[in-house]
């Protein structure tokens, strides 16, 4: 797929690759350097998934040259699918795992069987020339290690330092380093230290890179799980089509990559493929599995003329359609690109730990140096010894790797979670909110109810008639009418297998209905005021029309010869799960109000067959918006949902629009969230999944902060004085490790959320 989507102001969105970032502290750095830039609008880095968004006029070069500049390596995604794009992940990924866990194994080999010796009561000072041979030897052992467990470290803090920044590899490169340096000053110059100060931290230079290592490989294995709705997505698409091409002067069925599909391409499916790009059925009939892109298990029956969607399975039979949408142009297509900027988006609370974090880098460099200055103007002997394991344990300690973490996992594994129940959430910030609706409009027609009105009763008042006679009189004589009520007659009697015929002497009149003679007989079709002024007596069937109305349905009488022969009411019908999806939304607190451009009665009707209590009737589209700035005004946060084209300006306006798609005609760009398919359950799905996910990022975010907060003071001795505990560095890296792996596992919790059965 093209990564890059352009707009009508020549505006494109563009996507790096980038190498090199470490913590949540680079993502800052390398977001403003983006945004520095002039002509870039926006530059939001998913650290999770190492990539970059950018939005602007500025061409790829300059941005990547931008990103080398402060010290990253970065490349476009441009040229690449999804599929090569998350193959080459995959194996980036894998590779980096194996090498990782080298280190550890190299590292760790030297450190545990030093760190057991300590344990152990093994002295771990230098005062003999044997134990300056030895623990010299040790050192270089570390050296080594340093070299072929750490060097990315040392090389990423490197790099930082010559752009004049920092870094997590800054605080490993200084604390390792500092503990590596002043023990090979132990056994260089013992003389120059006082006897208790001669202690070596060789085990806690080769702990630390280990364990930190390990951290990291344990968070590469875990973090591509979050990533697996993404990866669903792509893997719906079909590799290749079947076409129908001319060969030599004939028609011939060929397979060609999907990639070679053209518009209006004649393409076969036949049972239990997948349906390669998206088209029109002209031949053949089929049921069709689209549970993938919209959560609707039922298999959906196709035929002539009905939209076929890519990624989408075909059950039964065979089928040649006609492509209509191809490429990046697909449904499937939209989606997956869609689904991938949310994930790489940030809700404001997220843009929040990031600022945050920036500033922790330096803070905790300088709550290191004043550690140190402490120890050693008031510590207790070996003060240098002291010193130098408190400035290294905060240094290691603090490092806000998993505050850097919180947001993107999280955001990722809710955004796919909710794509995978068939609601497409557009951005971080319209998952944020979503969670704290407190208001939301439903617009009725398409939304509340199918918008298809469909005759639902058909009551017979002159028994020589039988029900399918009525339909076909009636449909013959609705059949030369645009009416909407007309249509819907025609529709269901042909439905019904009844053709209407051809009628004579057809005559509209205004505001009562029509006449006609059918088979020469006088028919009359219309409301009560026809009836009324023709003399067709009516009886106790006016109470039965008006009871019809007080349904939400629209009665229509129809007379033959002047005797009144039957009622034909006609009604949008209320979708089968509305109910129970509104009663979800009211009974997690959510004031649900519904509105219509229809007249008081049919609007108050319906609102009480589905359970709503507010309603606004007989609202203009111009006025929808209005009525969502008044609920705004009264203090509620208001979620709008409708269909995406009149409802526009009211969707635009809400804290939340939602979009109600249908799978084949999805309106992705008009709101915050699209529901795939028709239900109102996708709106409830779509707040839970919202606030279990916000509830994930704040129990991340909890938890990264309180490690940070509480660990710096505890590693920097201030527990020393009362109880005295000094933090060891070799426990301060294995807890910054674990901390990262802590958050990640958290994330992926959500993959097991499920909102309520319905």
């Amino acid at each position: 797929m093209n990564k890059i989507i352009k707009n009508n102001t020549d505006k494109k969105t563009q996507e790096l690759i980038i190498d090199g970032a470490s913590c949540a502290s680079c993502v800052g750095k390398i977001e403003v350097a983006l945004r520095s830039i002039d002509g870039v609008d926006s530059a939001e880095m998913n650290f999770a998934l190492r990539t970059v968004t950018v939005t602007g006029t500025v061409e790829i070069e300059l941005l990547i040259k931008a990103v080398e500049s402060i010290g990253y390596n970065a490349k476009s995604a441009e040229d690449k699918s999804d599929d090569e794009l998350i193959d080459e992940k995959d194996i980036a990924d894998q590779k980096y795992y194996k090498s990782l866990m080298r280190q550890v194994w190299i590292a760790l080999g030297l450190g545990i069987p030093l760190m057991v010796y300590s344990l152990a009561g093994g002295p771990m000072t230098v005062d003999t020339s044997l134990e300056r041979g030895v623990w010299f030897f040790i050192g270089i052992l570390c050296a080594a290690i340093m070299y072929f467990s750490g060097k990315h470290f040392y090389i990423g803090a490197w790099k930082s330092f010559t752009n004049h920044t920092a870094n997590m590899d800054t605080l490993i490169a200084l604390g390792t380093g500092t503990a590596w340096i002043y023990s090979m000053v132990v056994v260089f110059f013992p003389m120059i230290l006082p006897e208790m100060a001669r202690h070596v931290y060789f085990e806690a230079t080769a702990m630390i890179i280990g364990l930190i290592d390990l951290g990291l490989a344990l968070e590469v294995k875990a973090r591509g799980r979050t990533s697996e709705a993404i990866k669903r997505l792509i893997g719906l698409q079909a590799k290749t089509a079947r076409v129908v091409r001319d060969v030599n002067g004939k028609p011939q069925e060929i397979d060609i990559a999907i990639e070679q599909v053209l518009l209006n391409d004649i393409v076969r499916v036949r049972p239990g493929e997948k349906i390669s790009v998206d088209g029109i059925v002209i031949q053949g009939y089929t049921s069709i599995d689209e549970s993938m892109l919209t959560g609707e298990p039922m298999p959906v029956e196709k035929s002539e003329e009905d939209e076929v969607v890519a990624g989408t399975l075909n059950k039964t039979g065979s089928i040649l359609f006609k492509a209509t949408r191809v490429g990046k142009d697909t449904a499937l297509a939209q989606i997956i690109n869609m689904v991938k900027r949310a994930q790489n988006s940030k809700p404001s609370i997220g843009r929040l730990a990031d600022v945050i974090s920036a500033y922790f880098v330096p803070v905790v460099m300088i709550t290191s140096i004043v550690s140190a200055l402490v120890w050693l103007n008031f510590g207790p002997d070996p003060a240098v010894a002291f010193a130098v394991v408190s400035a290294t344990t905060v240094l290691i300690i603090a490092c806000p790797c998993a505050l850097g973490l919180a947001t993107p996992m999280s955001v990722m594994v809710g955004v796919g979670k909710a794509a995978e129940a068939g609601v497409l959430i557009r951005n971080g910030e319209a998952l944020q909110t979503a969670s704290k609706i407190t208001a939301m409009i439903l617009d009725k027609t398409g939304t509340i109810t199918e918008g298809a009105p469909k005759v639902t009763d058909v009551l017979i008042a002159d028994e020589s008639y039988s029900e399918s006679y009525i339909l076909k009189a009636a449909s013959s004589l609705e059949s030369g009418s645009e009416h909407p009520l007309a249509q819907a007659i025609v529709d269901s009697t042909i439905q019904s297998g009844i053709d209407p015929e051809t009628v004579t002497d057809f005559n509209a009149i205004a505001g009562h209905g029509v006449q006609a003679t059918f088979k020469g007989r006088e028919l009359l079709f219309g409301n009560q005021k026809l009836m009324l002024k023709n003399g067709v007596p009516l009886m106790e069937f006016v109470e039965k029309a008006q009871k019809l109305a007080d349904e939400a349905k629209t009665p229509m009488y129809l007379a033959i010869d002047k005797k009144l022969a039957a009622i034909i009411a006609v009604s949008d019908p209320i979708k089968a799960d509305s109910v129970s999806a509104i009663k979800r939304l009211q009974a997690n607190g959510i004031r649900v109000v519904m509105l219509t451009g229809d007249n008081k009665a049919t609007a108050n009707a319906v609102a009480k067959k589905v359970g709503i209590t507010e309603v606004f009737a007989e609202v203009l589209p111009e006025d929808k918006s209005n009525k969502v700035a008044e609920l705004q005004a009264q203090g509620e946060i208001v979620g709008m949902t409708g269909d995406g084209i009149n409802d526009a300006p009211a969707l635009a306006l809400a804290n939340v629009g939602f979009a109600i798609g249908t799978g084949t005609d999805v309106a992705i760009e008009s709101a915050d969230i699209t529901l795939m398919r028709g239900s109102l359950h996708g709106l409830a799905d779509a707040i839970a999944v919202s606030k279990a996910t916000l509830r994930n990022i704040k129990q991340n975010l909890f938890g990264a902060f309180i490690y940070n907060v509480a660990g710096v003071p505890f590693a920097a001795g201030l527990l020393y004085p009362f109880f005295g505990l000094l933090l060891n560095p070799v426990i301060a890296g294995a807890a910054m490790a674990f901390s990262s792996l802590t958050v990640v596992t958290n994330a992926n919790r959500l993959r097991f959320f499920k909102p309520q059965e319905h």
